[in-house]
């Protein structure tokens, strides 16, 4: 008996087994991507407007909102305005952000330049240098720099000595700006070193060959072209101006100069009995100035192709040469970074192993390890090391993955809503750490089926309050990484009949593994640095280190202060060194 085989069969045959499309589960009868997609887009939304919905509802309402009966009013506002003194809080907030955002920049735009586009001796050295503040926390910094430049600080009795008088205030609005300057100058310098390595150097060869000299060819070529970056980091740092707590509370509160920040934190935290209607209605001003300021840069760098200097046929950037100007940029570095960080950090360590820290007597006399020895008697000081590590090290992984998947939906999927979810991640960056923990308090206080009471006084709020304002940190981190990566690997894997879900599980999660690595590292050290929200977040268990640190300080335990301030930086040197070690040989994350 013969077998007739038709030719289709027989070229079947000679191509092998038929892959079968895997058939995928669609609970509901809608695909598991879009569960996936819809539930990243809830939880986003969630996180951002529970702080920002409670804080506009209460700035309406004449009682606490969680007081039945209250009525829907715009009293707050002009109570505000007319018996709480918040016009001089205004002006006080506006010349503090601006005086900080210019001295930022007149930092970091010329060290970038010098780093970066000239023959600086040690350029590798001081790039590294240039960016270690940002490992501070500026609480640690403000009590480096009153150890040192206060009033009764080392450095101010010496100079009192030599020449009979101090002249400088720390305790004003200039000393206010300069040491929180020092503290934001790293996030500038980081945006415009970058855009002037990746920046095509053509143009700065064409000003050579017209004649132009060095010094021309920065002011009229590469200044010009850092428009973008400094835009940027200017708006970035004026916000964050607004709404940092700790100098101004270091230096501001003692003399009766009171910002945004400490308005809140003396109205709502230390009075007897707060006016909650006033605080919601400062707390949703404040939030408005850092949402205009975010649109705002929006708005400024809509056109900023006009400055696209990165093309296809890039040159190998030329240092110029100053000659003795870049000596007086290395010496600008070396100032800004021993006397602005190295100096005031390393007093602190010193008043750690001290029992009495004064310019009146040698400090060798007085060396002991007492400091250290009640921190680690107390348990409350010891359990607030520990909560800052969990806090920290729990948060960096839940975010960074919630940072993962929204990187993913939003720039790799087909999710209709994939821009609001870039949005939402986004958006934490124009809200205030205070403004967090006023917000979350109130979304706890209101919380149906008594969620926000379990929530309340937890080491899990904290995780909210400071993952929420890590979450735009951790998104940024992993964006870049996202779009280096081709379609055509998506494309492959779905065309094998892999889903969207299965094409991340085995090709981008897997690509975005020395990504996902990176962005932990820089929310662990971000929330391990943060503060702000735990101080209307936590309880007497919960206590973290920067908020036992402001508690020993109001009580004048500068010792144990100085001894959790070493060992915070210790823990932050440790781990990015670790990370580095790790990490090493992956550029991508």
């Amino acid at each position: 008996m013969t077998t007739v085989t038709t030719p289709a069969e027989a070229s079947r045959r000679a191509a092998g087994p038929v892959l079968v499309p895997p058939r995928y589960r669609r609970p509901a009868g809608v695909g598991r991507e879009l569960w996936v997609q819809y539930a990243v887009l809830a939880l986003l939304a969630l996180l951002v407007l529970a702080p920002v919905v409670p804080t506009l509802y209460q700035s309406f309402l004449d009682r606490p909102l969680y007081e039945a009966g209250g009525i829907l009013t715009a009293d707050n506002y002009v109570r505000l305005f007319t018996e709480a003194g918040f016009g001089r809080v205004v002006v006080n907030t506006a010349l503090f952000a601006v005086a900080t955002t210019a001295l930022t920049l007149v930092i970091a735009v010329p060290m970038a330049i010098m780093v970066v586009r000239t023959k600086l001796p040690g350029a590798r050295l001081f790039a590294a240098a240039m960016q270690w503040p940002f490992f501070i926390s500026s609480l640690i910094l403000g009590f480096g720099w009153i150890t040192l430049y206060g009033p009764a600080g080392f450095v101010s009795v010496q100079v009192r000595q030599w020449i009979g008088t101090v002249p400088w205030n720390l305790y004003s609005i200039p000393g206010m700006a300069v040491t929180e300057a020092v503290a934001l100058a790293p996030i500038a310098y980081v945006f415009c070193a970058n855009a002037l390595r990746q920046s095509d150097a053509s143009l700065e060869s064409a000003a050579q060959v017209c004649g132009a000299r060095p010094l021309r060819i920065l002011f009229s070529v590469v200044i010009p072209m850092l428009r973008p970056p400094m835009v940027y980091s200017s708006i970035l740092v004026f916000s964050m101006s607004v709404e940092t707590l700790s100098v101004p509370l270091l230096y501001g509160q003692p003399v009766g100069i009171s910002v945004f920040s400490t308005f809140l934190y003396s109205n709502g935290l230390q009075s007897i009995n707060p006016d909650y209607g006033v605080l919601g209605a400062a707390s949703a001003l404040i939030l408005l100035v850092t949402v205009a300021l975010v649109a705002s840069q929006a708005k400024l760098l809509k056109n900023a192709q006009r400055f696209v200097s990165v093309r296809g046929k890039a040159t190998r950037p030329r240092r110029l040469d100053l000659g003795w100007v870049q000596w007086v940029g290395m010496a600008a570095i070396v100032v800004y970074v021993v006397f602005g960080a190295l100096l005031p950090i390393g007093g602190l360590v010193f008043r750690s192993f001290t029992l009495v820290f004064t310019p009146l007597q040698s400090p060798l006399k007085t060396l002991s390890t007492a400091n250290y020895e009640r921190i680690f008697t107390f348990q409350a000081y010891l359990q607030s090391i520990w909560n800052s590590l969990i806090v920290a090290a729990v948060g960096a992984v839940l975010v960074s993955l919630l940072s993962l998947m929204a990187v993913v939906v939003a720039r790799r999927s087909s999710f209709r809503f994939a821009r609001a979810v870039e949005y939402l991640a986004l958006a934490p960056q124009a809200m205030p750490g205070i403004i967090v923990g006023v917000g979350l308090f109130w979304a706890f206080a209101y919380a149906p089926f008594g969620v926000g009471g379990l929530l309340q006084g937890t080491l899990f709020a904290l995780i909210i309050g400071f993952g929420l304002r890590a979450l735009p940190s951790g998104f940024g981190s992993i964006a870049p990484s996202v779009m280096q990566i081709g379609q055509e690997l998506d494309n492959a894997a779905r065309v094998s009949g892999a889903d969207w879900l299965r094409t991340f599980a085995r090709i981008l999660g897997r690509l975005l593994v020395p990504a996902f690595a990176g962005a932990v590292i820089l929310t662990f050290v971000t929330m391990l640095k943060e503060y702000s929200p735990a101080i209307f977040l936590k309880s007497a268990d919960s206590n973290i280190l920067g908020t036992t640190m402001l508690e020993l300080w109001v009580q004048g335990n500068t010792g144990s202060v100085a001894a959790l301030a070493t060992i915070q930086i210790a823990i932050t040197a440790a781990f990015v060194g670790l990370a580095g070690l790790l990490m090493r040989g992956h550029h991508d994350a």
